[in-house]
């Protein structure tokens, strides 16, 4: 069985391109798949799978999208067509790893059907948009994308050297051997902030010592909905949810929520987990002068060049705790809430930028006063990053987890 470098790529009007990032990698000794997805105009060469069987996959049929003439459907159709073969050359082992081209159209469709193949298949995407927010491109999981400089239109003395990168990058990935384990520990997840990185870490190493592989996720809206996605996958022992800052985002309007489903997956699924609040005296705005005109007045930390943090306020910290009450209390398994009344981040401690009693107070109370009975709840006189109040949420949630 082969598995093919998959190109995928409107040869109607990427083909020039196309051919030369495949004679770059048939060079490299590996053999190579292209996918059609354009819909008009002559192509340079010949496709493995056409734009026709694409179409068709995808609902419709390329005679009618021509007829209808509507961008918008075509790139949907073609999008919807190059998941379902990808797909179906995935479930046929063929699938070596992936690379795409183009603008927002081809960027669409090529990281769609990145997006549909599992974590660890090589996938690169090179785009004339990926200096700007790939969030919706690149989602939940590993897409590699490369920054084309210029706009991908024939080949030129910068093209030629981003195409071949990107070209090389797959190839690299594709040959490269990763070391086989046999070593199967049960997996914790667990979340954190550069500010509740001293916590996170003295847990971290608690459980490994004791036969766990921690992964832990960047709680920075995409690592807060792909931890849930994981969770949902049944591939999680337990969570150990330290730092919850993504909520504070929600409340406060910043960059970084993680959507309307965050802390919901474990309760759902019955998976022991241990919550904190940490980094929810914060919410997340990129440079200084991003922050609205409204909130200027407020306690702002220039965290560097590209993130300003705002400081949350008692309102919002009210709103907050009812949040986390109200996703806990459904939960069908083992479930504790951890409050370390010293401050929940390294930012919220005596003499620091944003510590604020008031403001936590707040939180704790609303928590107090909306978990219910399902819900263990534990406070210490203790900060957020203190090595007791760490190693006390992995002790608690290694208990569950072998109790269960």
């Amino acid at each position: 069985m082969v598995n093919y470098a998959v190109i995928v790529c409107a040869l109607d009007t990427k083909g020039i391109e196309c051919k030369y990032m495949k004679d770059l990698i048939e060079a490299e000794g590996l053999q190579t798949l292209v996918i059609n997805t354009g819909i008009i105009g002559a192509q340079l060469i010949d496709a493995d799978v056409g734009n026709e069987e694409i179409a068709r996959l995808g609902g419709s049929s390329l005679a009618k999208l021509i007829q209808q003439g509507d961008r918008g459907i075509a790139v949907e159709t073609m999008m919807n067509g190059t998941v379902a073969k990808l797909a179906e050359l995935y479930c046929e082992g063929k699938v070596g790893g992936i690379i795409s081209l183009g603008g927002s159209a081809g960027t669409t469709i090529g990281t769609a059907a990145m997006r549909a193949l599992p974590i660890g298949v090589p996938k690169v995407m090179l785009s004339t948009i990926a200096s700007g927010n790939t969030r919706p491109y690149v989602g939940m999981t590993d897409v590699t994308m490369v920054n084309s400089i210029v706009d991908i239109s024939g080949l030129n003395q910068i093209s030629r050297k981003t195409l071949a990168n990107a070209a090389f990058s797959l190839v690299g990935m594709m040959k490269g051997h990763i070391p086989e384990t046999n070593e199967m520990k049960p997996i914790i997840a667990a979340t954190m902030f550069g500010v509740t990185t001293p916590c996170v870490t003295a847990a971290k190493e608690y459980l490994e010592q004791r036969g766990y592989e921690v992964l832990a996720f960047h709680a920075t809206g995409i690592g807060g909905q792909a931890m849930e996605s994981l969770i949902e996958s049944g591939l999680i022992s337990g969570v150990l949810d330290i730092t919850t800052t993504e909520l504070a985002d929600d409340i406060a309007g910043g960059l970084l929520s993680a959507g309307p489903r965050r802390l919901e997956a474990a309760a759902a699924k019955g998976i022991p987990q241990v919550v904190s609040v940490g980094a929810l005296d914060m919410a997340n705005f990129a440079g200084l002068d991003t922050v609205p005109e409204s909130l200027r007045a407020r306690k702002l930390y220039k965290h560097n060049p590209n993130v300003t943090l705002i400081r949350t306020t008692v309102d919002e910290n009210k709103l907050i705790g009812e949040m986390i009450a109200s996703k806990l209390n459904p939960s069908l398994g083992p479930t504790a809430v951890f409050l370390p009344l010293k401050g929940v981040s390294a930012l919220d401690d005596e003499g620091k930028p944003f510590f604020g009693p008031e403001e936590d107070k707040a939180l704790f109370s609303a928590i107090r006063q909306n978990l219910n009975s399902n819900v263990q709840l534990l406070e210490f006189e203790a900060h957020i990053n203190d090595e007791g109040f760490a190693v006390a949420m992995a002790e608690t949630l290694l208990n569950m987890i072998e109790n269960k």
